[in-house]
């Protein structure tokens, strides 16, 4: 349901590693890497001109760290840390990192990380908001970015368990709760419905 080409961007100081990176990425028919830099400030730059899908990330790198640059991004991509220090673990999976690569690592522990990208269920999904050029799956415990549109989203999602709510969101029609005016109630969180949706909506909900 997602876009069969990830696009991703490396960060590492070291140009071995970020070699290593683009000789594994190469292997893999689904990843592209439109970018590489190497520290943070230069990732800043590339990331307000080029949107990505993951970001691949060393943490102990001059001026900022990793870590410290992932905390300033008002959009965080979905990202896979590589590093050569085990300490950071804890701290990079409290911001929702993928998966934590310890160099050096193997082609296949790279392709064990990578697998664990957009590997959300139908059944997992609350609902999908627009956000300008990407868009953010709500699940129960977590939200996933990605570089895709409502638009591509509503052709194809399975049309009998999604439906577009409002200009900005499409909802899973078994998470719903209740229906206020122009309101949905799904997860205690209230989804917006277009006038032009409701309708629809309605219908839906009442078969």
């Amino acid at each position: 349901m997602l876009r069969s080409v990830i696009r991703s961007l490396i960060v590492d100081d070291e140009e071995l590693a970020r070699k290593l990176l683009l000789t594994y990425a190469d292997r893999l028919p689904n990843l592209e890497v439109i970018g590489e830099c190497k520290n943070p400030l230069e990732a800043l730059v590339f990331l307000q001109r080029e949107p990505i899908d993951l970001l691949l990330l060393d943490i102990q790198m001059p001026e900022l760290t990793g870590i410290e640059f992932l905390k300033t991004l008002p959009y965080k991509p979905i990202v896979i840390f590589t590093t050569a220090y085990p300490d950071f673990a804890l701290e990079g999976f409290s911001l929702d990192a993928v998966d934590y690569l310890l160099k050096p690592f193997s082609f296949e522990r790279f392709v064990q990380g990578v697998n664990k990208i957009f590997r959300i269920r139908y059944e997992d999904i609350l609902y999908i908001q627009g956000m300008r050029e990407y868009v953010a799956f709500q699940t129960t415990d977590k939200k996933v970015l990605s570089l895709n549109s409502l638009k591509q989203l509503e052709q194809d999602l399975p049309a009998d368990l999604f439906v577009r709510s409002h200009k900005s969101y499409i909802i899973s029609l078994n998470k719903v709760e209740s229906i206020e005016g122009n309101m949905l109630l799904i997860n205690q969180q209230r989804i917006p419905v277009g006038t032009h949706f409701k309708e629809e909506i309605m219908r839906l909900l009442l078969e």
